[in-house]
């Protein structure tokens, strides 16, 4: 069987790790945490990263530092996991779902200004397998009602928007705050793990004082105070330092990652060659970081069908999300509108196996077992 993903380990995990314990400190902001957050910073442009435990966790500090409270409204599509939506929940807020795209599962920025009122405080674009979403359009509509904009940016490192004058800009350094992921199935890796990537200097000083448990020992170890406390609201978002060098080791290699899972990609797009499956769309404002191939199906039995028909043939292939307007939770409390774009992707979307160790070959076999059904 060809699972659906195998986390690649690039040979240094243990090296690192056992050079961080050695350090003497493992409960994190140490040496190799350090290095991560200045490499992302440099490569990508944010202002300040702080590495978390999970993205789950960045985006909870993103509600934290945008003051998100009950009363206060925001727009999220619903085509995306859990993760994006709860972290706002949690404070009290109310959820607006907007649908994708008929051609892809992003959040259609055309819709998203009908659904701003007087209580909308964000928007919450997610970069689904990678690909930006209109950052124009969303960052237009932002400065016009003065709503902040937190990029999920969980399946989006190493991806770029492509602004009106062609200059490319990282997702996640667009809007205001962002969010990403180094769950074993992204493109690096940490076994669990995320980032918070601030871009506005409003939000630097608290990120790290909400990061430290609401204390301010970020400026105590840094030696700008002479004792610490709690200052403000927080928790224990920051990782420990095993975390952190097992993700250098990631991060070392991320250009060999990177130029791997594209070649695996465009592999894929060229070989499927059947008219009854629809390939992903990459929007000409976006590039493609190779996260993820999928494609849609006609309906839902027709991708019940494929699944079994790949399963037979020893490939795993998996669905993704079901639209979270219509999950156990908050359909109740959805306003009834129809999001028919995202309930399309519920039904026929299809995740087909991406991992570095998986070979051209292995690609070709795939897609041979797709048109042949």
């Amino acid at each position: 069987m060809i699972p659906f993903n195998k986390p690649y380990l690039t040979g240094k995990e243990t090296h690192y790790i056992y050079d961080a314990v050695s350090s003497g400190k493992i409960s994190g902001n140490g040496i190799y945490t350090q290095k991560c957050q200045a490499f992302f910073e440099k490569e990508y442009g944010f202002k300040k990263v702080l590495l978390t435990t999970s993205c789950t966790d960045a985006l909870e500090m993103c509600a934290m530092l945008a003051n998100i409270g009950p009363g206060d409204e925001v727009i999220v599509p619903s085509f995306t996991f859990v993760s994006t939506a709860i972290a706002f929940v949690r404070q009290g807020a109310k959820i607006v779902f907007a649908d994708s795209y008929s051609d892809n599962p992003n959040i259609d920025a055309d819709k998203i200004e009908s659904l701003i009122t007087d209580k909308t405080k964000a928007i919450v674009p997610v970069h689904y397998a990678g690909v930006a979403c209109d950052m124009g359009k969303i960052m237009a509509l932002a400065n016009k009602y003065n709503l902040l904009v937190i990029e999920d940016a969980a399946q989006a490192i190493d991806s770029f928007y492509i602004d009106e004058n062609g200059h490319q800009k990282a997702l996640g350094s667009i809007g205001h705050l962002a969010a990403f992921s180094f769950h074993e199935t992204k493109n690096i890796i940490a076994g669990e793990g995320g980032m918070l990537a601030i871009n506005d200097e409003r939000f630097i000083h608290r990120a790290e004082i909400i990061w430290e448990k609401g204390t301010n020992r970020a400026e105590f170890f840094r030696g700008e105070v002479n004792k610490y406390g709690w200052v403000d609201t927080g928790s224990s978002f920051l990782p420990s330092e095993v975390i952190a060098a097992f993700l250098w080791a990631q991060i070392e290699n991320i250009q060999d990652i990177q130029a791997k899972r594209k070649v695996l990609w465009e592999t894929y797009r060229s070989h499927l060659k059947t008219p009854n499956i629809q390939l992903p769309t990459i929007p000409s404002y976006a590039t493609n970081n190779a996260h993820m191939f999928y494609i849609t199906a006609r309906n839902l039995e027709h991708r019940t069908q494929l699944i079994n028909a790949l399963k037979e043939k020893g490939f795993h292939a998996v669905f993704h999300y079901i639209s979270l307007h219509s999950s156990d939770y908050y359909q109740s409390k959805h306003d009834g509108r129809e999001l028919a774009n995202s309930d399309n992707f519920t039904d026929c979307l299809l995740r087909l196996p991406m991992f570095y160790e998986l070979s051209v070959e292995n690609v070709k076999s795939i897609a041979d077992c797709i048109n042949e059904f």
